[in-house]
This record gives structure tokens, C-alpha cells and sequence, in this order.
């Protein structure tokens, strides 16, 4: 019987279904402990959570190794979002214009401070659009917040070490005589005019890895022999 999904490609390069189903598993556990861990410490409120936590466990425990994943960008991404969202909605209200502010500042504040995360821009949205939130002031950038991201990130720092992660993630190491230098890494995406989701160091270890893979290919299929073939056909080269 074959599985109704198994031939959908997976969005990611290197993905397979074992480490989504890690990926699940963690996201259980983390964002269950964060929910204990709040209830434990502010009892009166329930279950004191911010929504924009679940977007920030599907970063940690899917892809671990993205920059974006990394503790002090959940920390201080939803942190500084929620800032940025109180002090919008005190300037502009709780209008159209006011969420595309929040949210343009909101990527302007994480990126000048080098905590950009992509569920940051659902954090600044709720001082915006939720009164009694925006009722609660900057302290909410710290509790719920604070707390959520906080414990988050340690909950991820602990399972990540247990499945065998590298977290916070460590830039593979690159060989000691690279094919390619980190110039010609940085030319290539001046040149694309693109941002993409993985650090410059693994960017280079990964294409020096593919151009040594490559290489081998090639050195290998220079080695097959050639078959003849019967009279009449022509000849081939086995490759």
C-alpha cells in the first residue's frame, strides 16, 4: 500500500519524512512545556500564550538550522515586535494604516538588530488589533511575550541536543582547500539580487560539498570502459 502523500515533494532541500516527524514531535513537546511553564508562573492568566509562538516552534523544530531559528532572533524578534507594536498603535491607532506600519517598522527594528524572525511580523500585529492587548502596554513584550520566546528557545536548545541537532546552529565546516572562495559566494548572490534562508558559511560548505561530488562523478564516468555492441548498431559510450 502506498502512502497517499509519499511521491509530494517535500519543500526543502535535504527534508525527509523522519526529521518532520522529529520536527512534530518537538513542536508537541515545546509548545506543550510553554503553555505548563506559564500557567506555573502566572497561574491567574491560564494559559498564557502568544499565538505567533506556534510560527516560531514551526522555525525551531523544522528548520533548526535556519538563521532565522536561532534563540536570540525568537527571543529578541518577538520581543522587540511586540515593542514596535504597542508604540505604532499609540502613534497611529488601531486602523488599515496602522498594521502596515507595525509591521514595515517591525522588519526594520529586528533586521537593525540582527534578530529578524519571520513570526515577529504576527507579534506586532496584536498590540494593533487587539484592544485589551494594547490595554496591557509594554509590559506584554515581556509577559506573555518574553516569556513564551524565552522558554521556547531553551526547550528547543534541550531537544535539538537530545535528536542530535546542531543547536544553536554551527556553520559547516568548509574543507581545507575550498573550490570555491567566499568571494565568489558573495559575487553570486550580489548577482542574484536575492535573499535566501541559510547562512553564507553553509551556502559555501554546501557548493563546495556538491563541486566535490560533482568532480568525483566526472572522474568516475571517465573511467568506464567502453562496449561494443553487435554489427550494425552503433557504438556507445556506457556512461
Amino acid at each position: 500500500m502506498t502512502f497517499p502523500f509519499g511521491r509530494l515533494p517535500l519543500p526543502l532541500a535535504g527534508a525527509n519524512w523522519r526529521e518532520r516527524v522529529i520536527a512534530g514531535v518537538g513542536a508537541v513537546i515545546g509548545i506543550g512545556l510553554c503553555a505548563a511553564i506559564s500557567t506555573m508562573i502566572v497561574p491567574d492568566h491560564g494559559l498564557l500564550l502568544a499565538a505567533p509562538l506556534g510560527a516560531s516552534a514551526v522555525l525551531l523544530f523544522a528548520v533548526p538550522s535556519s538563521p532565522l531559528a536561532q534563540p536570540w532572533p525568537i527571543v529578541g524578534g518577538n520581543i522587540v515586535s511586540a515593542l514596535v507594536g504597542v508604540v505604532v498603535a499609540q502613534l497611529f491607532g488601531h486602523g488599515a494604516l496602522a498594521v502596515g506600519v507595525a509591521v514595515g517598522a517591525a522588519i526594520l527594528a529586528m533586521s537593525a538588530l540582527r534578530c529578524l524572525h519571520a513570526p515577529g511580523g504576527g507579534t506586532v500585529l496584536l498590540p494593533v488589533l487587539a484592544p485589551a492587548v494594547f490595554a496591557q502596554g509594554y509590559g506584554f513584550a515581556f509577559l506573555p511575550v518574553g516569556l513564551n520566546a524565552v522558554a521556547l528557545a531553551a526547550i528547543g536548545i534541550a531537544f535539538h541536543r537530545i535528536s542530535g541537532h546542531s543547536y544553536p546552529h554551527r556553520p559547516m565546516k568548509v574543507s581545507d582547500q575550498p573550490r570555491l572562495l567566499m568571494d565568489d559566494i558573495d559575487a553570486a548572490l550580489a548577482e542574484s539580487g536575492e535573499s535566501f534562508d541559510v547562512s553564507r558559511e553553509d551556502l559555501e560548505a554546501l557548493l563546495d560539498r556538491a563541486e566535490r561530488h560533482a568532480e568525483a562523478r566526472r572522474l568516475a564516468a571517465r573511467k568506464r570502459p567502453r562496449r561494443r555492441v553487435r554489427r550494425g548498431q552503433e557504438k556507445e559510450l556506457v556512461d
